[in-house]
Formats: C-alpha cells, sequence, structure tokens
C-alpha cells in the first residue's frame, strides 16, 4: 500500500453534503395509525412531541420496531422533528436486532432530527457495519459533514470486525491527515491491523507518534506496538522495545515468545520463557500452548510432550487447544498411534473436543487407511455436533477416500449443505487415486457448473490421475486446457505432476522434456521439481543436463536443502561426475548419514575403494553411527580392494556392534566379495547357509563370478536358479544355452506357450548411447542403416589390428551379446568410432551407455583407444561403470 504523507492541515475538510429531508417530502395517506396497544394517537405538533419521544424509546425498549417508521412519517406530515437522542436510541434498536430493513427506513428519514450531528451520523455507520453492510456503513462515513474520534472509531472498528486489515491502514492515514489522533483504545485496533497486514513501517511510525505524545505509559498500546513488530518478524526491535518497558505483564511475555517461535527459533523462544519464571511472572495456559504448539510445528513432539507434563506439574490443566496441538503434532510427524492414544487420554479427562481436534484425528486415519479408528472419529464429529462443519466434512471424505471406501465419501459429500473447493477436491482425488478417472471426470465437469469452480489443485489432481492411470494423453490434454482457458495459470505442481508422471511409467525422455517445455515458459523449478527430475539425468550421456540442473538449483538457492544436496552427490556419481560430488559432500555443513552414504556409494560405483574406505573411517572418526546402506558400500569396496578378510571381519562384526541384521544386499554383497577372489566354493557355501531365500542380485553375483572364473558347471546352476526367479529374461536364456554348449551339452528350455518361445527366439541385442553436441545419437549391433557406417567400420578394422596386437587371452568365455562378425559390430565400438573420428580434436572424455554387458573384446578395445588416443571412457553397461584411463580399467577387468 502507498502510504501517504501525514501533515496536519490547516483546515477542516470541505464539508460533503448529505440529502436533506423536510416534511414535504413524505406522502401522508390517513390521519391516523392504530399502534400495538390500540389507543388512536393523534399527532400535534406542539402538544405531542414529548409522547411520540417517549412512544419510540418504548418501542426501541419492547415494542415492535418497525412501528417506529409511520410514527416518524405522521410527524413529517405535522412538521415536527425528533431528538437526536431519540432518533440513536432507535438506530441502536437495530442494531441489538439485527434489523437493517429498519434501519435503512430510519436512515431515509435522518432529516427529521432536530440537528444532526456527528453523534447521530456515527451511530449510523455503527448500525451498517454491525448488521454486516459495511460499504453502506463507508458510504455514510464519506458523506459525513464533519467527523470526530468517535466517527473514525466506529469505521475503524466497522472494518476490522470486517477483517478489512488493509483498509483499517489506509483509514489510520486518512484520520491523522484529517487531523484526529486516534487515543489509547483505537491504537490496539490499527496495530492489530498492521500485524495482521505485516506492516511494519506503519507500526513504527504510530511507535514514534506514541513517543511524542507522551502515550508511553499504556501498557495496552505497547503491548500492541510489540506484536507488530513480532508479526513482521522484526525481532529485533521487539526485544529492544521489551527490555525498555517499565511494566510488563503476561501479554508482553506471551508476544515476545509468540515471535520467536514463528521464526522457528525456538531455542530464544525457550530462554524467554525461562526467564519470564525468573522474573516472577507465572506463565499461564496461552503460554504454555505457544511453545507447546511451536515444538510440535517443527516437528519436537517429544519435547512438546515433556512441556505438557510439566504444565501438569504446576496446576495447570491441559485444555482442548493443548490436546489438539499434540495430537496435530503427532499426525504430521507421522505418529500415528501416538496421535491416537492422546485422542483416547483426552476422553477419559472428560475434554471435549473442538473442528480442529476431530479434523486432525481424520486426518492420522487417511494417512494410515485405518477405516475401523476412522468410523470411531465419525461416530464422535455426530455425537459432538460437529459433523456439518464444512472442515470436518472434509476431512472425513479424505479419510474415506484414502482408505478405499468412496461410497462412504460420496455419502458424506452428497448431504453436505455447502461444499468449497477443498470438498470437490478430495473427492475427486479420491477417485483420481482409485483408478476410476472417469467419474472423477464427471465431478470435475459439475465443479465447473458449482458455486466453487475448480482452482490449480483441482486441475492438478485430474492431471496426475491421469498420469498414474496411464491415460498420458488426457492428461496433456488438461494441461493445455489450462494454459488455453487464462482463468487459472498452471504453477510448478502441474508441472511436476507430469515430470513425475512420464517418470513413473518410465519414459524419461517425455520427462526431459516437459523439463525443457517449463523453463522455456519462465516457471522457476522448485524442490520437488529438482529431485523428480534428477533420477532420470542419473546416466552417463546426462552429464550436461545434471550441471544445467544444478545451476538452475544454485540460483533459485534450492541446494540449500541437504536432500538436494544429497541427491546431487548421489547423480554427478552416476553421471560419472564422482569429483562434483566430492566437492559438494566438502561444502556441505551439516552433513546426515544420507550424505555420507551417498559418497561412498559413489566411490564404489568408480572402482575408487581406496577413497570409499578412507571416507569410512572418517565417518567413524567423526561419531557418525553406519546403517545399512554403509556396510552394504562398505562390503564392496573391500571386494574391489581384494581385502577378503577384512571384509568377512566387517560383515560378522556391523551385526554385533551396531545392532544391524544383515538383509539380502548384504547377502549379495558378500557373495561379490568372496566370488571376485576366486572362492566360489566357499561363495556357494555361503549362499546355502543363508537364513534367507536367495534372490536375484545373490545368483547374479554368483554368475558374474563363474563366468569370470570360467567354471562352467556353476555357470550353469546358478543361471538355473536366476532362470527360476526371472523365467522370461532373454538375457539369462541366452547365458545358460551358451554354458551348456561350451560344456558339451544341449539346453532344453522350459516348456511355454507359443507367445514365450518366440520371445526366447530373439537373441539379447546391444544398444549405446553417446551425446555429440547436445545430441543423444543411438547405436545397435548390427545397424546397416546408419550413412557412415562404413568410415566408422574401416577405422575400427584398423584398430582391431592394434588391440590383438596387446592382447593374448583368447580362452573360452560367455558373453551376453552374440559374438561380432562382418555384418555386425557392436553398438560400443561403433559410438567409440563415432566419437573419435571427424573430431577436429580427440575429446578429453567420451561417456557411453550400453544395455548389455561388454564382451571382453569390446573392453580390450576401449583400454587401447584410452592409451592410444590419451582420453578417459566412461562407459556404464548392465554390470558396471566402467572408467577407462591409460589402458587400465576401474573395475580392474571384473565385470
Amino acid at each position: 500500500m502507498e502510504k501517504k504523507l501525514i501533515i496536519l492541515p490547516s483546515n477542516r475538510w470541505p464539508p460533503l453534503s448529505i440529502p436533506s429531508y423536510s416534511a414535504t417530502q413524505f406522502e401522508w395517506h390517513g390521519s391516523t395509525r392504530v399502534l400495538a396497544n390500540s389507543d388512536n394517537v393523534s399527532m400535534t405538533k406542539r402538544s405531542h412531541s414529548k409522547l411520540v419521544d417517549a412512544k419510540l424509546n418504548q418501542l426501541c425498549v419492547n415494542g415492535p420496531l418497525s412501528e417506529a417508521v409511520p410514527i416518524l412519517d405522521s410527524l413529517a406530515q405535522q412538521g415536527s422533528k425528533v431528538t437526536p437522542i431519540t432518533f440513536m436510541n432507535l438506530l441502536q434498536a437495530c442494531i441489538d436486532r439485527n434489523c437493517i430493513s429498519v434501519g435503512r427506513e430510519l436512515h431515509a428519514r435522518i432529516g427529521l432530527v432536530r440537528k444532526v450531528n456527528p453523534f447521530v451520523e456515527t451511530k449510523l455507520v455503527s448500525m451498517y457495519a454491525k448488521c454486516g453492510h459495511l460499504d453502506e456503513a463507508r458510504k455514510v462515513f464519506d458523506e459525513m459533514r464533519e467527523r470526530n474520534l468517535f466517527t473514525w472509531s466506529a469505521m475503524i472498528g466497522a472494518c476490522s470486525r470486517d477483517l478489512k486489515w488493509q483498509e483499517v491502514v489506509e483509514l489510520f492515514y486518512d484520520m491523522v491527515e484529517y487531523g484526529v489522533f486516534p487515543d489509547e483504545f483505537l491504537l490496539p485496533k490499527v496495530l492489530k491491523a498492521c500485524g495482521k497486514c505485516r506492516d511494519f513501517e506503519t507500526g513504527r511510525l504510530i511507535h514514534s507518534m506514541v513517543i511524542r505524545g507522551g502515550k508511553c505509559s499504556s501498557l495496552l498500546v505497547i503491548n500492541s506496538i510489540l506484536a507488530v513488530y513480532a508479526k513482521c518478524g522484526e525481532m529485533s526491535c521487539a526485544e529492544k522495545l521489551f527490555r525498555r518497558m517499565e511494566e510488563r505483564n503476561c501479554i508482553s511475555w506471551n508476544v515476545i515468545i509468540t515471535g520467536y517461535c514463528q521464526k522457528g527459533e525456538i531455542e530464544e523462544a525457550q530462554k524467554y520463557f525461562d526467564a519470564m519464571q525468573e522474573e516472577g511472572v507465572e506463565p499461564g495456559l496461552v503460554t504454555w500452548n505457544i511453545l507447546i504448539a511451536s515444538y510440535n510445528q517443527l516437528g519436537h513432539c517429544d519435547i512438546a510432550m515433556d512441556l505438557m507434563r510439566k504444565m501438569e506439574s504446576f496446576g495447570i490443566a491441559p485444555d482442548v487447544y493443548t490436546w489438539t496441538s499434540m495430537i496435530s503434532g503427532f499426525t504430521q510427524k507421522g505418529r500415528i498411534n501416538d496421535a491416537f492414544d492422546l485422542l483416547r487420554k483426552m476422553f477419559i479427562m472428560g475434554v471435549e473436543p473442538n473442528i480442529i481436534t476431530i479434523a486432525s484425528a481424520a486426518s492420522a486415519c487417511a494417512s494410515v487407511k485405518s477405516l475401523s479408528m476412522g468410523l470411531e472419529i465419525h461416530s464422535l464429529a455426530v455425537k459432538t455436533c460437529l459433523v456439518d462443519d464444512i472442515l470436518i466434512s472434509n476431512s472425513l471424505i479424505d479419510m474415506y477416500a484414502k482408505g478405499g471406501n468412496l461410497e462412504a465419501a460420496q455419502r458424506i459429500f452428497d448431504t453436505m449443505v455447502e461444499r468449497d473447493v477443498y470438498s470437490w477436491n478430495s473427492i475427486i482425488g479420491g477417485y483420481c487415486q482409485a483408478g476410476f478417472c472417469g467419474k472423477a471426470h464427471e465431478l470435475f465437469m459439475k465443479m465447473q457448473e458449482s458455486d466453487a469452480p475448480p482452482n490449480v489443485v483441482t486441475w492438478n489432481v485430474m492431471i496426475t490421475g491421469f498420469m498414474q492411470n496411464g491415460a498420458e494423453d488426457e492428461a496433456l490434454d488438461l494441461f493445455q486446457r489450462i494454459e488455453k482457458d487464462g482463468k487459472i495459470k498452471p504453477n510448478v505442481a502441474s508441472w511436476n505432476s507430469l515430470i513425475s508422471g512420464f517418470l513413473q511409467s518410465r519414459q524419461k525422455d517425455k520427462a526431459l522434456q516437459i523439463f525443457r517445455r517449463m523453463q522455456f515458459s519462465n516457471m522457476a523449478p522448485n524442490l520437488v521439481t529438482v529431485l523428480t527430475i534428477l533420477p532420470a539425468c542419473a546416466n552417463l550421456v546426462a552429464a550436461k543436463k545434471v550441471k544445467e540442473i544444478h545451476c538452475c538449483a544454485v540460483r533459485r538457492n534450492i541446494v540449500s536443502e541437504l536432500s538436494v544436496s544429497n541427491t546431487f552427490i548421489d547423480i554427478y556419481a552416476k553421471a560419472g561426475n564422482i569429483m562434483y560430488s566430492g566437492k559438494i559432500f566438502n561444502g556441505l555443513s551439516p552433513k546426515d548419514i544420507i550424505s555420507w552414504n551417498s559418497l561412498l556409494s559413489g566411490y564404489v560405483l568408480h572402482g575408487c575403494s581406496e577413497s570409499a574406505l578412507n571416507l569410512f573411517y572418517q565417518m567413524r572418526k567423526d561419531g557418525l553411527h553406519p546403517n545399512r546402506v554403509t556396510f552394504a558400500s562398505l562390503i564392496s569396496a573391500y571386494s574391489h580392494a581384494g581385502m577378503v578378510d577384512e571384509g568377512k571381519h566387517a560383515f560378522s562384526n556391523f551385526s554385533k556392534q551396531y545392532q544391524i541384521r544383515p538383509d539380502l544386499e548384504h547377502y549379495s554383497a558378500m557373495v561379490y566379495l568372496l566370488g571376485r577372489s576366486g572362492k566360489l566354493a566357499e561363495a556357494m557355501e555361503f549362499i546355502q547357509n543363508m537364513p534367507a531365500e536367495p534372490n536375484s542380485s545373490v545368483w547374479a553375483a554368483l554368475l558374474t563370478a563363474c563366468r569370470i572364473h570360467r567354471n562352467f558347471g556353476m555357470v550353469i546352476f546358478a543361471a538355473e536358479r536366476l532362470l527360476e526367479l526371472e523365467p522370461h529374461n532373454i538375457v539369462i536364456q541366452h547365458l545358460l544355452s551358451q554354458a551348456y554348449s561350451l560344456c558339451g551339452r544341449s539346453w532344453n528350455a522350459p516348456k511355454m506357450t507359443k507367445l514365450e518361445s518366440e520371445k526366447v527366439v530373439k537373441k539379447p541385442v546391444g544398444q549405446s548411447w553417446i551425446e555429440r553436441n547436445s545430441i543423444v545419437h543411438i547405436f545397435v549391433a548390427g545397424d546397416q542403416l546408419k550413412p557412415y557406417l562404413d568410415k566408422l567400420n574401416s577405422w575400427l578394422k584398423q584398430v582391431a589390428v592394434n588391440v590383438k596386437a596387446h592382447t593374448s587371452d583368447n580362452g573360452l568365455c560367455i558373453e551376453e551379446e552374440e559374438k561380432e562378425n562382418v555384418s555386425s559390430v557392436h553398438s560400443e565400438k561403433l559410438a567409440l568410432a563415432f566419437a573419435l573420428i571427424d573430431s577436429h580434436h580427440t575429446p578429453q572424455i567420451i561417456r557411453i551407455v550400453k544395455n548389455l554387458r561388454m564382451c571382453r573384446d569390446c573392453h580390450e578395445t576401449a583400454k587401447y583407444i584410452s592409451l592410444a588416443y590419451g582420453c578417459e571412457i566412461y562407459l556404464s553397461d548392465s554390470n558396471c561403470l566402467h572408467h577407462f584411463e591409460d589402458g587400465h580399467c576401474s573395475c580392474r577387468d571384473y565385470w
């Protein structure tokens, strides 16, 4: 709001015209009127004026107020007037009885008052305002010839009651400009409006006026100024004022404590709470509730619970607000059982729940989808006669919808007398979550014709519902309708719904396209956007995109969120930039267990076992408690470093030292540890003695070990166990077929349907992706369509001669992909050739993603190229992230 320059005027405002009324303005139809007591009253100008005033005053007390109008009309016919006091009494009677119709009739006859003074007009303003017609009150106010303090007080009080806080502040500036200064009774109302509007400047101005006007002795006014500073978050100003106060009461302490609570500085609030008691001011129920509510809002429910017990020890019984705050706090924290326990204790203590209590309890039931408890909450709402409240109805609809009882949700919705946008959103969201998008869309169309038209949340609920149920086209159509409609603009949640939906349906490219569109539309991504889109970039060819998103997150200050920084540590590692992961980690303060685990797993992924182990030792030195994720990475690091005994010791020790029971991820890592070192028999024995049934990852770890060490008999055993778990996996079938062939046996595929056998015939086809000049190129083994393939193949033949000269291992092996021939070169070789030929200079880093495991020949080729061309090659296949440099690979030839 633009503030007015306050200058005390030298002259009053010019008189404003108001309608003048005279007796000739009223047409009289009849000479007499039969009143309630059936007396015939003959009005005469001289003899009955006092009697008329008395009669009118009597009507104000206990008579039909509407009979005042014909009496006034009779006075008008005779040219008589009423006293201002009588007229004001009539207006007050209209206020008391909320009778706006008679009030308007009286207003039309204001010309019958002997002398219309500011007090009469002020009462007229009050009558309109207190009867709920603020616009008409403002009109009377604006037309007044003269305004005194009572007039301004009436208008400001009216706006305050109607929560028109901005208008209250504007009226204050008009009032001071008019030359009237608020008294100590009006100032708190103006200051309350400043607090509601977060208008710090006006609050500070009033503070200076109070000092100059010598009104600092009013504790009510000073507390109100203190409240403005606190609500505006200006705690330094609030603290200065608080310390200078000669007198403080409980309200003063409550204000300063609330201010720090609202800023989330709970420790400062606690200090003032303690100081309050030290100064001999006993905290009241309100003070305890302020602190308890704040701890709950910050998620410190246990501390809040301790405060509640302490409050009771001081002899102060928790009221409904205390209990509700605790129930709501535990619900938001996800501790639903604790919330229900408190609700039961509240009933035992005989505390009557309020609307928020029941709504919070219903939300708790919704979060755990407990319909049995929800029915009890619904019954409680009926018993307390609160079931018709719109907030409770909305909570019950949400509870039943999330619990899967859409019929009950629909019944409540249908019986609601009044529905708001939340009512519609809850029922529509329920149908969307249950997969009934047709019914949801039907309600969505009805909502557009209702008194509560859809808001952006409604559109987002529909978009999310369609995306989750595989109807991407309908979701995109809805999104485009928002953009075309223009009344409601899509927000960041709208874009997030599309991105998340495409990722859930494994359409990463479409998700990234939507993200690009979002950026082009100048819609700023938020924390949810970044956390949603980053997993789509967890591969080598998306390294530039990760940097782009990182820059965006830095500009928006989203990286200040620890969850975002942790995700970047993880994604940079998967995108081949472990150095960036380390930089982000080193810049974090504080770090949590996820930060350490993210970098630890990144080092393991890149084969940096020494760095991983050093990080673990540093983690323990810093006193951080490792978890099960930490130990899975630790065993893998020992495996890569060839430290078998250390890995076995860690596995047997961490359950004793850290009370962590090993799960299948740890068993799989142990099989990998033993298998990599060639201890195949020990690995087999380990699997047989496992307390849990081995899963695919355990058998895959054994299969890799047997394949690398060329124990084809054990390959068959491991592959057959895998095939039992994944009967349609064509890669395992292909490996099993090779193993049987190398053992001189023929493999008979299990009996299958015709459709399944057709799938088995298909051999695994290798595909590789490489990014160049911001375009991702795809290469497929045996591809004959690209026009430059002859050039690539020619270059690869020359390289192959040099590779053979550097390798001597031609032993039998099992590969996921069909062997190369003249017409079918493996896709990663084509990608490597594409990266190196026709380049003005040799690229320093080449990044390739492949869908299958690299064969031994392609692995040797990549090692040779890294040495011969002085470049680094990052190649992620289905088993491992390979980093080729100077003729060596980070996997140490075990993948």
